[in-house]
């Protein structure tokens, strides 16, 4: 099976966010690998020591991605792709800047399987892979939670809200991935030396006939500032009665949600 996992670099989820002048700060900042993406790169390992075949990880980021991909190939995977765009190289790169990138790598490959992560912890637009799929004409299923693939049909667990749906659908797929999906390996230390030696192909948009005019992004981010730090809670006091007129008077006139 040809297996590809698209991973994101993300802020590591135990940082502290600072924000300045609509700008976040990144100076000692530490990066991780997307931990939805940590699902993907597990079930694609999984299913390739079922079935076959080999993992390819990709990511659109800048040079220092590579720690991320080597992460993932210390996991098992078995080749790295990094699709090198920096930030100031694309105006409003977005969502749609990465599918129209990861549109032209798939272009001339043979697809068995795609998985990425239900969400990226940073943006959480969880548009990435349904795009992708539409565009190279594949089905997709979000959030599965349980995939067994057999005679080229794969059998699926999705998580919607709490309970499952089932789903059968034939390859190739794209998938993302939810947690309960499976409980992601640490990188062992045999994995770690293996991964210094294992093919890292690096890529810039000219190697994918792509022009920064082509993939420039359809949104505009207007302003980023952090939520208002939440107030202590009040109690209000007196009888039922009295306390329920004192809290619509106060949802009416200083919230003002009534």
């Amino acid at each position: 099976m040809n297996i590809y996992v698209l991973l994101k670099r993300t802020f590591d989820t135990e940082d502290k966010i600072v924000v300045n002048d609509g700008v976040i700060e990144d100076d000692g900042v530490e990066y991780i690998i997307n931990p939805y993406d940590e699902y993907a790169i597990e079930e694609a390992i999984q299913q390739r020591d079922k079935h076959g075949g080999e993992v390819t990880v990709v990511t659109v980021g800048d040079e220092d991605s590579e720690k991320q991909l080597r992460t993932a190939l210390a996991m098992g995977a078995d080749k790295a792709v990094l699709i090198e765009v920096e930030d100031d190289d694309i105006e409003d790169q977005d969502q749609y800047s990465t599918v129209k990138i990861l549109e032209a790598f798939f272009e001339d490959k043979e697809v068995d399987l795609i998985l990425a992560g239900n969400v990226a912890i940073d943006n959480a637009s969880g548009q990435v892979g349904p795009r992708l799929a539409e565009k190279l004409g594949i089905p997709y299923v979000t959030t599965i939670v349980g995939l067994e693939i057999e005679d080229g049909v794969a059998h699926i667990e999705k998580d919607v809200e709490g309970d499952i749906e089932k789903i059968e659908v034939s390859l190739p797929l794209l998938v993302t991935c939810q947690q309960g999906l499976n409980e992601p390996r640490y990188p062992s230390l045999p994995g770690i030396m293996k991964a210094k030696k294992k093919p890292l192909e690096e890529l810039e948009l000219d190697d994918l006939d792509l022009d920064e005019e082509d993939v420039e992004g359809k949104t505009k981010r207007v302003d980023v500032f952090l939520p208002p730090e939440k107030q202590a809670g009040r109690i209000l006091e007196g009888e039922l009665q009295d306390q329920v007129k004192e809290l619509v008077s106060l949802l009416r006139n200083e919230a003002k949600v009534l």
